[in-house]
């Protein structure tokens, strides 16, 4: 914040910090060989829509760009709204990079066109015998585990198993430090 928006009380919101988003395209090698957690084959990016020009010329363009991408790369795509209203684009493909590249454009594209402080969050399951989400927060510039607990009844997290995931992935993501700042996300479209 510098001294005239201080003064004005204006803030400017944090441009989301996608360039720590491809640490896990390296890292799926050891969720596979330490913790015997393969890709699901899906990622998504969760966008909160505005009522402007700017964001539906930007997401019709992000669209092309992911019809283009699929006839390229047989990524599949698609764009549905939770509950909350949320934009979320889906995308499928059983090569991992793919995935990490195409969330990457999406975010990429709506920084480029000034809709970066939009972008909410991108997510990558994974699985064996539960599944484990590894959520990024484009605002925290950081990933963080997400494991709902499969054998209890209603919204309960495997909080055991994410602080495991921790310790086992520090060395190769990102990790945010603060777990108050873990947000699960249950409505997932994925």
């Amino acid at each position: 914040m510098g001294f005239l928006d201080f003064i004005l009380g204006t803030t400017k919101l944090p441009q989301p910090k996608s360039e720590r988003l491809f640490a896990i395209a390296t890292a799926r090698i050891t969720l596979e060989a330490k913790l015997g957690l393969k890709p699901a084959g899906n990622a998504a990016i969760c966008i909160k829509p505005l009522e402007s020009s700017t964001y539906e010329r930007t997401r019709a363009e992000v669209e092309d760009l992911l019809k283009l991408g699929s006839r390229e790369t047989g990524t599949a795509y698609r764009l549905e709204s939770d509950s909350y209203g949320y934009l979320w684009v889906v995308l499928t493909d059983q090569d991992f990079e793919d995935l990490v590249s195409g969330i990457h454009m999406v975010s990429r594209s709506l920084t480029d066109s000034g809709l970066g402080q939009q972008l909410l969050c991108a997510v990558f399951p994974f699985s064996n015998n539960s599944k484990v989400y590894w959520i990024f927060s484009f605002k925290l510039g950081a990933y963080y585990p997400f494991v709902p607990a499969s054998e209890k009844p209603g919204r309960e997290r495997d909080s055991a198993l994410e602080l495991r995931l921790r310790s086992v992935m520090s060395e190769e993501l990102p990790i945010e430090k603060n777990v108050e700042r873990w947000y699960p996300i249950w409505e997932m479209p994925l």
